[in-house]
């Protein structure tokens, strides 16, 4: 049997069933380091943002990878330009439904997570205007 291997009758999870997974790891990685789950899975038309955190005045809009499956990659492979545009224009979203927010320091960060444990954390992954 290889080390891939499932155990008899167990099914591989969804590929939504482990992003789920991600985000759970995510979430709490997020909170032990003192920042503020203000919003998860929130969405706008032009998209979804995963977590939505606060610490002091900064905010931060995170998008959350599994890597279990293609290795730890670039920010830049895993998010590209397209999505990067989609979460910014998205946090403009946020900020005019969620006024209390707007005079915070903004910031984009990407979460990788493998094997359902923090793997990375790249902080300021992109720029708000990609």
């Amino acid at each position: 049997m290889s080390g891939d291997a499932l155990p008899y009758g167990a099914r591989k999870p969804s590929t939504h069933e482990a992003g789920r997974a991600a985000e759970e790891v995510a979430v709490r990685a997020t909170e032990a380091a003192g920042w503020f789950v203000v919003a998860r899975n929130w969405r706008a038309r032009s998209g979804e943002i995963d977590i939505v955190a606060s610490k002091g005045e900064e905010l931060a809009f995170i998008e959350v990878k599994s890597v279990d499956a293609y290795g730890p990659e670039s920010a830049e492979r895993l998010v590209d330009a397209r999505k990067r545009g989609r979460i910014v224009e998205t946090s403009q979203f946020f900020l005019a439904a969620n006024r209390e927010y707007k005079r915070m320091s903004l910031r984009y960060d990407v979460i990788l997570v493998r094997a359902g444990r923090l793997e990375r954390w790249l902080e300021r992954a992109f720029p708000g205007n990609p």
